[in-house]
């Protein structure tokens, strides 16, 4: 295998955008993340009062309700993150159209750039707690959700950031995102539902790598499925001597579940697990949710009948025709994120009731009903998605198991165990770990 052709030598290549959660919105008439099996009122038909005279807001305002909510974004300087903020910005733009064409105009949204440094995010949280903001939405990346979530924290305003590592999260800080180990738990339990009886991984030597390991084992863990070892590769080399230790073991029947989070050397393995004479129908292969969409992985023939986890894409597919038309691109999946915090902001089972967005709401242990499927929040901060599996089949892949919560599990003081950072689904936006 020529080194420059190798997808090994492809380490470093980022998986971009990030997995979204749509909340409910088939019809206009339909209520807005509406938490499950508990009865609460449907969105207010016309915008109730607001409260209190608010102070002008700074930055853009969208939409006409009375109850203020801000959204912090990375809207300027160059990469990455101002492309993901600006496309979530458009993404909370479409939400308030349709919130408003439902009728049920209960927020306005003030967007606050957090540009790249948490400097910056701190001062745009301290700016809306100022200007009366009831929540706070964002910022994006790890550090700006900490240094917001402190001002948000101390002001006694809860705050819902977008990062994927999980330890910014805490109590009134949640995160709307993916976590490793709720991928993980998910792509384990459906093994483990399939018989399967002990696994390995094989991980890249970076942070992302060591936050799906450590995912890996804590899941294998709760599971009661012993881990035969989780191989971290750094080059090619360190991967051909990790399959070459594997492959006794996969051919005496000791392991039959492996996990190859990594999109861009999965395809690979396969070549190399191929040529070991690894039998293909004696080893379940689980990838993670940076598989979805990757063409490599569903093109490789040895990796047809792979599972993976994901959120399911309706959601995305759902908002995309009418993204295209007024954005003129395409949306990405960090645009659903964004529209799906917004529509849940906007239900009047949080807005309209006092304390706006309290635990005892957005707490629900029931979760609440997203377009893309369920999700809840943790009482340590830290969000769950129900994720379905897909198989990979020939050019494509097809949904084996629907969403399911039960991702994360808690501890004895209520608390979900855990932590770390999740790479992203789809195209585009940003690197694994933001």
């Amino acid at each position: 295998m020529a080194a420059t052709r190798n997808p090994l030598f492809v380490l470093a290549r980022f998986a971009l955008g990030v997995a979204t959660l749509g909340v409910a919105a088939c019809s206009p008439s339909a209520e807005f993340g509406l938490p499950r099996g508990l009865d609460f009122p449907a969105p207010d038909a016309q915008p109730a009062a607001a409260s209190s005279t608010l102070a002008p807001a700074r930055g853009e305002v969208i939409g006409r309700g009375p109850v203020r909510v801000a959204l912090i974004l990375p809207l300027s300087g160059a990469g990455n993150a101002a492309s993901a903020g600006r496309a979530m910005a458009n993404g909370a733009r479409l939400a308030v159209d349709f919130i408003e064409r439902s009728g049920a105009a209960n927020i306005h949204i003030v967007l606050k750039d957090s540009g790249a440094d948490e400097t910056r995010a701190r001062a745009a949280a301290q700016e809306a707690v100022d200007e009366g903001a009831s929540l706070v939405l964002g910022p994006l990346r790890a550090g700006a959700v900490r240094g917001a979530g402190a001002v948000a924290q101390a002001a006694n305003i809860p705050l819902i950031g977008f990062s994927n590592t999980g330890s910014v999260a805490r109590p009134g800080v949640y995160l709307l995102s993916v976590l490793p180990e709720t991928e993980t738990m998910r792509g384990l339990s459906f093994a483990r539902a399939q018989g399967k009886r002990a696994a390995a991984a094989l991980v890249p030597a970076n942070a992302y790598g060591e936050a799906m390991g450590d995912a890996f084992q804590r899941a294998a863990r709760e599971l009661g499925m012993p881990v035969r070892g989780v191989f971290a590769f750094a080059n090619e080399a360190e991967a051909r001597r990790q399959v070459e230790a594997l492959v006794p073991q996969m051919m005496a029947g000791q392991i039959d579940t492996l996990f190859l989070p990594d999109r861009a050397t999965a395809p690979s393995f396969a070549i190399l697990l191929e040529a070991a004479g690894v039998p293909r129908e004696q080893l379940m292969i689980v990838g993670s949710s940076e598989w979805a969409g990757d063409g490599p992985i569903h093109s490789q023939l040895w990796l047809a009948g792979a599972f993976y986890p994901s959120i399911d894409p309706a959601g995305l597919e759902a908002i995309t025709p009418d993204y295209r038309a007024r954005f003129g691109s395409e949306p990405g999946q960090l645009a659903t994120i964004a529209y799906s915090a917004v529509l849940l902001a906007s239900n009047s089972a949080l807005s309209g009731t006092q304390p706006r967005y309290g635990p005892h709401v957005l707490l629900s242990p029931a979760g609440f009903n997203g377009r893309d499927g369920l999700f809840r929040f943790h009482y340590d901060g830290r969000g769950e998605y129900g994720l379905v599996i897909n198989r990979v089949a020939a050019g494509g892949a097809e949904i084996a198991d629907p969403a399911r919560l039960g991702g994360l599990t808690r501890n004895a003081a209520g608390s979900s165990a855990g932590g770390g950072a999740i790479p992203p689904v789809g195209s585009s936006l940003l690197p694994r770990a933001y």
